[in-house]
């Protein structure tokens, strides 16, 4: 540990203390039209400091520093390596792309001062939280600091408090975030009761002399409901798309991130059962890939959409961890390597491709006032730069290279593939399924975002909206171009983030020390596909060019297309989304459940008035597990509602049957 980074730490943590404090206190003094830049600007400092100390981390080692927390807490550890840095950064970037989007987003919304004071205040807060959760390793003051991103993020959700939707996923999202916290309480005070310690290497300490698996678990799901794994996710269809498009695409780009960094910082302390966890978090993860983008390519409302697709990420992100594990306990460094770096690089590149999917749909949204895709049609027209950017986050997302998601599932393809040469039949059968289901994922993947920029995009316009939609400003571009400028440098220079990965791995994990990225077969591979790749754009780009300067000149008729002999096309005629993905849906009718609201023709109905069909999908856990039980639950508490009746007579008589208590209770103290 460095000692003179250690004091320069100190002291730059006391003053992001003090910024974060003299920010919020500056948005009550600056004009409403300043209140988004000075918001900006703080998280932009903030970002520095953070940064700069996760930079230190991984050029120059491991530091920590210690700060009072209180005379119950007594002295906080921020210990800031390789992975707590790792996820830093990514949480800065995605904050300060959200702050700068978010800027020309709320433009045009009518809110008073005192609501972008509360609006920009919670966003440094939260940007904040998510680094403190990130070096903090004091399990209570953990805890303090995991409670205060839920609930910064979860008013950060409601900004429109007015929908009685919004309130309702707002609450949602608040009741599963406690129950998460619940289960970490639990696993935290279990590793107290053992140990006697708040600090995290007491967690170390338990997995030394105790069972693993166990307390694993219980960590796993109490952070598995910030991760979104499956039967754990329920909050995210509902959250994602009722938030502002820039707290959606933040929350979907690093907040479920941050459940997948307490995972991953617990696996660093495992000390058995590497196989036994690796094998149920691959199992748990192919299950949420799947189910999350078989529910993605059926949804009709775009938001709700990239919102499944989070699920689906988390799950490619769950099975590169889980081949980690196995290759950890049956000392395959390689294998352990390319799933470990697999699942790293996937945090990094689903952050900047969700985060430009959800600010690029945010621009549809603020341009249509409609989510629903089976409305829209042709706005590439209207929208050109967004629709080319919304393309370029479908591709990437996709796996497809030349773009960065291709990086990251070719090193998770990779351990998959390296593993098959073991010698236990189990591993050998899971992985092969991993490798069919990781394959239907991709495929899945591809259905939906044609289906989705098919729909919004191409065509003409389905409905006739109030207002024609028009290019976003050039303010609200700007943070998406420098997103896909960071796509691409991951996808053409992919060796340098390889060798980044490594650096943490090495930190996390002695066993990985052996790894040199240099002679790693796999590092050259991607760069000569990389380069294949950007060759290959420059050639389209020239004949494009090439086609643009031969036609410069010319005189440039247009006309419509030849029709089959129909000369009245209607927008009715078009694939609808759902016509699109509607073969698929029968197919697993299991999971997509499907519900249809009409009217059937009664026997007396000679003529017929019109009729409205409506069909939806819903999702399987939420209605065939969760509503059951919110069912039962709700019932069983309405048999108690008769304690509160509202007769002042009843309330005196429980508070003398409670004094009569105290007395019964002091008198038998004094006898015994």
């Amino acid at each position: 540990m460095n000692l003179e980074i250690a004091e320069w730490a100190k002291c730059l943590l006391c003053g992001h203390f003090v910024t974060l404090i003299i920010g919020i206190v500056a948005l009550n003094f600056v004009a409403n039209r300043l209140k988004s830049g000075t918001a900006f600007l703080f998280v932009c400092i903030n970002a520095l400091i953070t940064g700069y100390l996760a930079v230190q981390a991984l050029v120059n080692g491991n530091f920590e520093v210690q700060l009072w927390g209180g005379q119950f807490i007594g002295m906080v550890p921020f210990r800031v390596d390789g992975l707590s840095a790792w996820f830093i950064l990514i949480v800065n970037f995605a904050s300060i792309t959200g702050c700068m989007y978010g800027i020309g987003y709320l433009k045009p919304y009518n809110s008073t001062n005192k609501v972008i004071n509360f609006h920009w205040s919670l966003f440094m807060i939260f940007q904040a939280s998510m680094t403190w959760v990130c070096m903090i390793q004091n399990s209570m003051a953990f805890l303090i600091v995991w409670e205060i991103m839920s609930v910064s993020s979860m008013l950060l959700v409601i900004f429109e408090h007015t929908n009685v939707k919004v309130l309702k996923a707002g609450m949602n999202y608040l009741v599963q975030m406690h129950i998460s916290v619940v289960l970490l309480t639990i696993a935290f005070l279990w590793v107290y009761y053992k140990t006697g310690s708040f600090d995290f290497n007491s967690i170390s300490a338990f997995f030394s002399t105790n069972v693993n698996i166990g307390l694993f678990l219980v960590f796993f799901v109490g952070f598995g409901f910030k991760a979104g794994f499956i039967g754990l996710h329920t909050w995210l269809p509902h959250a994602h798309p009722a938030a502002p498009s820039h707290v959606s695409g933040v929350m979907s780009g690093v907040i479920v991130k941050m459940g997948i960094y307490g995972i991953f910082r617990i696996i660093t302390f495992l000390k058995s059962d590497f196989v036994v966890i690796g094998e149920i978090l691959i199992s748990v993860s192919v299950l949420t890939g799947l189910v999350g983008i078989m529910k993605a390519s059926v949804n009709k409302d775009f938001k709700r959409m990239l919102a499944y697709c989070t699920i689906e990420n988390i799950g490619i992100i769950g099975l590169g961890m889980g081949i980690g594990l196995i290759g950890l306990g049956t000392h395959q460094v390689y294998f352990a390597f390319l799933g470990f770096a697999g699942a790293l690089l996937h945090i990094l590149n689903h952050s900047l491709f969700k985060s430009l999917l959800f600010f690029s749909s945010g621009s549809v949204y603020q341009q249509t006032h409609t989510r629903d895709m089976e409305k829209l049609g042709g706005l590439i027209k209207n929208m050109p730069h967004t629709a080319g950017i919304f393309l370029i986050g479908s591709i990437a997302i996709a796996g497809i290279p030349p773009f960065n998601g291709f990086i990251s599932e070719f090193l998770i393809y990779s351990g998959l593939l390296n593993g098959l040469n073991f010698h236990s039949n189990a591993i050998i059968t899971l992985l092969i399924l991993s490798i069919a289901s990781l394959s239907l994922i991709g495929g899945i993947s591809i259905l939906t975002f044609t289906k989705t920029f098919g729909t919004i995009f191409l065509g003409t316009p389905r409905t006739s909206l109030h207002n024609t939609p028009r290019e976003v400003p050039f303010k609200m571009r700007f943070p998406l171009y420098l997103t896909i400028l960071a796509m691409l440098s991951i996808a053409f220079v992919p060796g340098f983030f390889i060798r980044m990965a490594t650096l943490v791995l090495k930190g996390a994990f002695p066993a990985l020390t052996l790894i040199n990225v240099n002679t790693f077969k796999y590092v050259e591979i991607l760069q000569n596909i990389s380069l294949y790749s950007f060759v290959f754009l420059i050639i389209v780009m020239l004949v494009f060019l090439l086609r643009k300067i031969s036609v410069k000149n010319r005189e440039i008729a247009e006309s419509s297309t030849w029709g089959c002999g129909y000369v009245a096309p209607t927008p009715k005629i078009q694939y609808t989304g759902k016509s699109f993905s509607k073969p698929f849906a029968k197919l697993f009718s299991f999971v997509l459940l499907e519900k249809k609201e009409y009217s059937e023709l009664s026997n007396e109905e000679i003529f017929p008035k019109d009729k409205k069909y409506n069909s939806f999908y819903t999702d399987f856990f939420e209605e065939k597990i969760i509503n059951p039980i919110t069912y039962y639950l709700i019932n069983f508490i309405n048999l108690f509602k008769f304690i509160q009746n509202g007769k002042v007579q009843t309330y005196i008589i429980y508070g003398i049957i409670f004094i009569l208590f105290l007395i019964i209770g002091t008198v038998f103290q004094m006898l015994t």
